[in-house]
């Protein structure tokens, strides 16, 4: 599941990438709050996109929490799209997050592991529960920033918070992980945002070699 991204983009790249969806972009707090980061992890604080609440048809960015606790405590960061519809009401509703990354992580290959040892034996370098997991950054080339399909919804304790939509992996994910985020592209914001477009139309993966994938650790 994903549990950290990257928005590295400026006001004008955030602007110049949400042109081509001929809507509207509000910024009732400001954009001030736009600072360029190489990690956003659960319950900090990014920037979403949603329906405008006082003017149809367009939308607005706002910061909000990444997260809210669950019925047992545990933070719901990544909600299963599968099966399910939303719908934006006054409390709650369909959301973008800009990204212009996000990472998975994997077990270290098995040669990171282990080296053979002086008489061609295969041995532990380090216990495996010692090693860091390999970390693996998505991007789409081309795209200067990409929206991650999420849900907004007022929470007792956290206020205003959101989570990231999952489906199935698509090709490029599925060497990496059993899920994967929900990715649009500029053509599905405002289907997304403004509830036109079913979630089952738009909540699956992007045809293979749509993201491009590296190696960061």
């Amino acid at each position: 599941m994903c549990n950290e991204y990257a928005r590295r983009i400026t006001p004008e790249q955030l602007r110049a990438g949400w042109g081509a969806t001929d809507a509207k972009l509000l910024f009732p707090e400001g954009m001030s709050n736009l600072p360029e980061l190489e990690s956003i992890r659960i319950t900090d604080t990014g920037v979403i996109l949603r329906a405008a609440a006082d003017e149809a048809g367009a939308a607005e960015l706002v910061t909000r929490r990444w997260s809210w606790a669950g019925p047992r405590g545990k933070p719901v960061y990544n909600f299963r799209s599968d099966g399910r519809e939303f719908e934006n009401k006054a409390t709650s509703g369909r959301c973008l997050i800009p990204a212009d990354a996000f990472y998975e992580y994997t077990d270290p290959p098995r040669d990171e592991t282990t080296a053979p040892d002086l008489f061609g034996s295969i041995v532990a370098t380090q216990p495996a529960g010692k090693q860091p997991k390999a970390k693996w950054e998505f991007s789409i080339p081309g795209l200067g920033w990409f929206g991650i399909a999420g849900l907004w919804r007022t929470d007792p304790v956290a206020g205003e918070a959101w989570t990231m939509l999952t489906t199935e992996p698509g090709p490029d994910i599925a060497p990496y992980h059993d899920r994967q985020v929900v990715i649009l592209t500029p053509p599905d914001y405002m289907r997304w945002l403004s509830g036109a477009a079913p979630a089952a139309e738009l909540c699956r993966p992007l045809p293979a070699g749509t993201l491009a994938v590296k190696r960061v650790r």
